[in-house]
């Protein structure tokens, strides 16, 4: 080992030690000491304790929620990237911008060293990193609902990348694209892209998280359709990939197939559900939130649907997925109520059944209203006397269609018969 290599083990120890001893600030000073150093031979040991000291030091900056510190390390360590293959650079720009990730609140200084590692990518002509950042940025104006924006990103990112013929990337690309379009609810365009990531996922090898999340966000289509039963299929398989991983998404995934259950009017398979081994490491205010929607749902209780609403805010209509399936849910709920306390009467004041079912009349008339113009309810509202007026069903005479159907089955047989006719006197 050479003398200048065995200096800048020593001073990683060093910061090391520092580290280890909670001395933070002496510690990122030797390790910015090591990353500026300069070298006067290429030496590969020298190399490798600067790159684990980038590695090192982002942690530390990530540790401290100093994000300006990461971002101006990205720009710092620049002139060191000259000695480092193509990949390993790639690996250490991608790192600090994950690492920046790692500290909440900071979606702006994200996008900000995104799009200066962008520039920095164009101008080296590093064509493969900087689509791998263009998509992170995408990504990241997705989760700042700037639809626009990442739409714009991802048909620019399609075009380039299908002509180099990255699979990997276009998987990623295409399942953003779905993300998207699902939030826009244009859900037509959103399955194409879903289906056209499958497809470029299954001529490659796909890692377990990128397939839990094309699985997951298949379930979330199928569930928008109201095919509840596949988008349980997806959700389960999503569930078990993001638990193999301990992936945060995991009680998402879990949440959305409680949903799925009470959806198919089955809430009483919750519970066997949340038995489960791997569903109960997940036991908390997620879970707990389905599980009360499960119960009101099971006892048909519209209060109690409301206030699990109520209790569970956060977790239930701050999510858009559940909030929209959960409007419908309560607006059955809503008419099936309704419909129970209307059957004994004829005619009735709506201040009585806004009475009878505790919910403010406007609201209630609002419903019933909806209700007649959807002839889910026979009847009229007479607003100038403040009630419903509701009709007798009238049974449909069988008769009728039973002599139209014999009419038309005579008729062919006659047809028939003058066919056979003509073809004899020929």
């Amino acid at each position: 080992m050479t003398e200048e290599a065995l200096h800048y083990s020593e001073l990683y120890e060093k910061a090391i030690d520092l580290q280890e001893k909670g001395n933070t600030d002496q510690a990122i000073k030797t390790f910015l000491t090591i990353i500026n150093g300069e070298m006067t031979k290429k030496n590969e040991t020298v190399i490798k304790k600067k790159e684990e000291s980038i590695y090192r030091l982002g942690k530390l900056y990530a540790d401290n929620q100093d994000s300006t510190s990461i971002i101006e390390l990205n720009k710092t360590v620049r002139p060191f990237f000259k000695d480092l293959p193509k990949a390993k650079t790639a690996k250490i720009v991608r790192t600090l911008i994950e690492q920046v990730g790692l500290i909440k609140g900071t979606a702006n200084s994200q996008i900000e060293i995104c799009k200066e590692s962008i520039e920095w990518a164009t101008q080296e002509k590093r064509t493969f990193l900087r689509q791998r950042i263009e998509s992170r940025l995408a990504g990241l104006y997705f989760d700042k609902k700037d639809f626009t924006e990442a739409l714009s990103l991802i048909n620019k990112l399609l075009r380039e990348v299908r002509k180099l013929d990255d699979k990997a990337l276009l998987v990623e690309i295409h399942l953003l694209e779905s993300k998207v379009y699902h939030a826009l609810r244009n859900l037509a365009k959103s399955r194409a892209a879903l289906t056209a990531a499958r497809t470029d996922a299954n001529s490659i090898y796909c890692p377990p998280l990128l397939q839990a999340e094309i699985d997951m966000q298949s379930g979330i289509l199928h569930a928008d359709e109201k095919d509840y039963k596949t988008a349980f299929s997806y959700l389960y398989e999503a569930f078990e990939g993001y638990s193999n991983l301990s992936h945060e998404n995991a009680v998402m995934c879990l949440k959305y197939m409680l949903l799925c259950k009470v959806c198919t009017n089955h809430p009483d398979e919750v519970q066997s559900i949340l038995s489960t081994k791997t569903a109960l490491k997940y036991t908390g205010r997620e879970v707990d939130s389905m599980r009360a929607v499960s119960v009101a749902y099971q006892e048909r209780s519209l209060h109690s649907f409301e206030d699990a609403l109520r209790e569970y805010e956060r977790e239930l209509k701050l999510d858009p997925i559940i909030n929209t399936h959960l409007s419908e849910l309560y607006d059955n709920l809503l008419e099936q109520h309704l419909l129970r306390i209307i059957e004994p009467f004829s005619r009735v004041q709506i201040t009585h059944v806004a009475k009878l079912i505790e919910l403010p009349r406007q609201q209630v008339e609002r419903k019933l209203s909806q209700m007649v113009l959807d002839t889910k309810l026979n009847g009229i509202l007479d607003q100038g006397n403040d009630c419903l007026i509701v009709y007798e069903e009238t049974k449909k005479d069988q008769c009728y269609p039973a002599a139209i159907e014999t009419m038309e089955n005579m008729n062919n047989v006659l047809d028939s018969l003058f066919e056979r006719a003509k073809s004899l006197t020929k």
